[in-house]
């Protein structure tokens, strides 16, 4: 089975959200939108999750313009980030070849310049060096005039998942992202400011090693955390790996997994 967590560059329009989100059909198993990072996750799954990721970007290119864009997170389009996960037991190949269809599709119909991120190069690496040192695998050689850029992707599943600290400046914050990034193994992260108060965002890309409680008691001992949020789904393993008492400090919960939502 392949889930498809896309990420789109708009937060705030209600009503643009809807637009793309229904063009998933059945396929769409959540939505998760932030204002300040003027930014929606739609993840998606099911056997059409290929047909859906594309009527997904092709809807986001039609609406959405990156000239009028502002938000906190990082993005290189409207259609900023497109990976294709390997769900247990499908193999990576599987995502892979999603990921490299995906990749020329969109290039030739929707004349995106499409980098691919993976076993050959990292997500971070795009955004460092995207049209530098690293230029597309699909489609233009520029930036498309509204839409951007596409980074289409094959991976394991992974948890994004975010921190409000209570007090801390983001001066402090960004301390904090520093020695995660340095102490903790397989931890990508990010130090926000999100309407005057510090976030610490996290992808946590080997999350039955390195998950949210370890990242939680991690960052508390450090600062007092106000709450956390979980952005899109988590794998039912994961979930199960930590104690039942602590899913709601962590924003998790069994309606919360891929699984769940895949089945019901």
């Amino acid at each position: 089975m392949l889930t498809c967590p896309v990420n789109v560059s708009e937060g705030r329009d209600a009503g643009l959200i809807s637009r793309i989100a229904a063009s998933a059909g059945r396929s769409l198993l959540d939505v998760h939108s932030d204002f300040r990072h003027n930014r929606s996750v739609l993840t998606l799954g099911g056997a059409d999750v290929a047909d859906a990721a594309r009527a997904v970007a092709a809807e986001a290119v039609a609406v959405l313009d990156l000239r009028s864009h502002e938000g906190v997170h990082p993005r290189l389009g409207v259609v900023d980030v497109v990976p294709f996960v390997a769900l247990p037991p499908t193999s990576r190949d599987s995502a892979l070849a999603a990921r490299d269809e995906f990749a020329d599709w969109a290039g030739h119909e929707l004349k995106l310049p499409v980098f691919k991120y993976g076993p050959e190069r990292s997500l971070p690496e795009i955004r460092r060096s995207a049209f530098a040192s690293i230029q597309p695998d699909n489609g233009l050689v520029a930036p498309h005039p509204t839409a951007g850029a596409c980074c289409a992707g094959a991976r394991g599943p992974l948890v994004a998942w975010n921190l409000w600290l209570a007090e801390a400046t983001l001066d402090q914050a960004n301390q904090i992202v520093r020695e995660l990034r340095r102490r903790l193994d397989n931890v990508r992260a990010l130090a926000f400011d999100v309407g005057g108060v510090a976030q610490v965002s996290c992808n946590l890309i080997e999350p039955l090693t390195t998950g949210p409680l370890e990242v939680y008691d991690f960052v508390v001992r450090r600062a007092a955390v106000e709450r956390c949020e979980l952005v899109g789904l988590v794998p039912d393993q994961v979930l199960r790996s930590i104690p039942e008492k602590r899913w709601p400090q962590l924003d998790l919960s069994v309606e919360k997994t891929l699984e769940f939502r895949l089945g019901s």
